[in-house]
């Protein structure tokens, strides 16, 4: 199973702010379903539940130098098996800003940059796609992301892979 660099869905939420993005990614992986009623918060459910080691613990380091900036960090995460992904409830870092049955937007707006994150199901081509957007709010928001983004092509396809092998359970 491969991760593929692609472009966002036509039908995408996030469509509907695409000139203020600072920057924008998409990456693409083939499902086989073996419920042909996956929805989006399966898929919800699926990423804050698969996520390797290795992500979790820059998560934790990220966390960890933020918090000397001021800059939001994750709380206890609800049992993910209660979470309706319900529109403003909160998950972590993540916060639930729009959904549909085929995608769930999560994100966080802090001081320094607002991003989003949509899970998407594409159930014509069997794929779902993960389309990460940045809007920066000053320069820290540029400088901050400066050295995420080399790491956060490695980390989406990363989870997208183990999105789709916990679905495959």
């Amino acid at each position: 199973m491969k991760a593929l660099k692609t472009t966002l869905p036509a039908t995408s939420l996030l469509r509907k702010n695409l000139l203020s993005y600072h920057y924008i990614d998409s990456y693409k992986s083939e499902f086989k379903p073996t419920d042909n009623n996956l929805i989006a918060t399966d898929v919800g459910r699926a990423f804050f539940s698969s996520a390797p080691k290795w992500i979790e613990k820059l998560f934790n380091l990220r966390n960890k130098i933020v918090a000397v900036f001021g800059l939001k960090t994750s709380t206890k995460n609800q049992e993910i098996n209660v979470c309706k992904f319900n529109v403003g409830e909160r998950l972590g870092l993540f916060q639930v800003f729009d959904k549909n049955e085929n995608e769930l937007i999560l994100g966080e707006d802090d001081k320094h940059l607002n991003f989003r994150i949509s899970l998407f199901i594409d159930h014509q081509s069997k794929e779902i796609i993960i389309t990460t957007t940045v809007i920066y709010n000053n320069w820290f928001g540029k400088l901050y992301f400066l050295p995420v983004k080399p790491f956060h092509k490695f980390i989406v396809p990363s989870m997208l892979k183990a999105i789709i092998k916990e679905l495959g359970k």
